[in-house]
């Protein structure tokens, strides 16, 4: 059993030293996708090892893969070239990178695939990734528009064209580029609608499979070409998680420290990176801040402008209400738990009310994590500097960032249990 809270004491001095960010979970789960899918042995360096990465680990092992882990940052992963079904439900937790991926890849499978997870998972919308499938005429359905996902695959699909409402989760996206490659035909992906989601993470993916031999060709701003090549075994090395150094960037302005995270900003390819350019600005943050295309950064800014000089209104953030919690809502009823009406919510927008004079007090408050670890995480920056910050169920940010309480400590924060 997890710890069922932790209370932040304040450092009261600047954090300072190396603090290395764990692998890219984006990335990792792309790349043993991409290796489970290849023929021959890849080696996966710089990995991320945690519950989400751990989910889709397992799930590639349930179809055939042989997947070994000399060390706690590399994935050996050896593959066939084709999956093969497993003999019962695949389940995948809370992750929402391996369930999205491995609904799409489950169509190259010949026979009977079903991706499930936990509670949270099955109140996670799917449908349009569903749908985009049975389009391209494969057998699938999900009851309830959320897991649990049947799939009964041939290892092929008829269509060679297949559309999906781009304002919706990226990973439907890239779920359906990785899968085009392993067809039997050339495969045109198109997004439709106004709103174009966060179209970084589609780059990383197609970065990736030309990384594990693809061939893919952007046709316009908003659709893409996929040969159907299959792919091949390769030596991938994975970047660190700019959303976990969010939160490091955030806690060296806060404090006024110095972090070394052995990666400078400007080398991520990540979107979440970007989110940089904002903390960087600290404590004159913009007005407004759209995160359409940095939404899992919005905690830790949101967080980070409750101590800001002038109010902050974050626009472009609807698909936060279904990430692993509604993250809208817990951003706004955690900050308006350290100080009344400290965050509201108009429709989709979240606005922090900004108060720096908060820096200092004592002010107990329970937060609640929602078993989300971007909340946690996020919000132990406001114990950096408030006195009686709680985190309800710390330990869920395991699911990415399995030391980060360890971390904190290294460069200096205490706790009590």
């Amino acid at each position: 059993m997890g710890r069922a809270k932790l209370t932040i004491i304040p450092p009261g001095k600047p954090l300072t030293g190396r603090a290395m960010p764990p692998g890219s979970k984006s990335i990792t789960n792309r790349a043993l996708l991409l290796a489970g899918l290849a023929k021959g042995t890849s080696r996966l360096t710089g990995a991320l090892k945690s519950d989400d990465t751990r989910y889709m680990a397992e799930a590639l092992r349930a179809m055939g893969v042989t997947i070994d882990e000399p060390d706690a940052t590399t994935f050996i992963v050896t593959g066939s070239g084709k999956l093969t079904a497993p003999s019962e439900p695949l389940f995948l937790g809370n992750a929402g990178t391996a369930t999205r991926f491995l609904t799409a890849a489950a169509a190259l499978v010949d026979g009977k695939v079903v991706v499930d997870g936990d509670a949270h998972m099955r109140k996670r919308p799917i449908g349009p990734l569903v749908d985009a499938l049975r389009s391209l005429g494969i057998d699938a359905s999900a009851e309830t528009g959320c897991p649990p996902v049947t799939i009964n695959g041939t290892g092929r699909f008829p269509a060679s064209r297949v559309q999906i409402d781009g304002g919706l989760s990226s990973q439907y996206v890239s779920a359906l580029l990785m899968m085009a490659a392993g067809g039997d035909r050339p495969v045109d992906v198109e997004l439709l609608g106004e709103h174009i989601g966060a179209l970084g993470y589609i780059d990383l993916t197609v970065a990736a499979m030309r990384a594990f031999g693809a061939k893919v060709e952007r046709v316009s701003p908003v659709a893409w070409r996929v040969e159907a090549t299959g792919y091949q075994a390769a030596d991938f090395l994975i970047e660190p998680d700019a959303s976990a150094a969010t939160y490091l960037w955030a806690a060296e302005v806060l404090s006024g420290g110095k972090i070394d995270l052995g990666t400078p900003a400007t080398e991520f390819s990540q979107p979440d990176a970007r989110a940089y350019d904002f903390i960087s600005k600290f404590p004159h943050l913009p007005a407004v801040i759209d995160g359409s295309q940095m939404q899992d950064a919005i905690p830790t800014l949101a967080v980070l402008a409750a101590f800001n000089e002038t109010p902050v209104r974050f626009v472009g953030i609807e698909n936060l209400r279904v990430k692993e919690c509604d993250r809208i809502r817990a951003l706004s009823s955690g900050l308006s738990r350290i100080v009344p009406n400290l965050g509201t919510e108009e429709g989709d927008d979240l606005i922090v009310a900004s108060d720096p004079s908060l820096v200092g007090k004592v002010l107990p408050a329970e937060i609640d994590s929602f078993a989300d670890h971007r909340i946690a995480m996020s919000f132990a920056l406001a114990g950096l500097k408030i006195g009686g910050i709680t985190i309800l169920d710390p330990d869920c940010v395991a699911k990415t960032f399995p030391a980060y309480w360890d971390v904190l400590a290294s460069l200096g924060v205490a706790y009590e249990d």
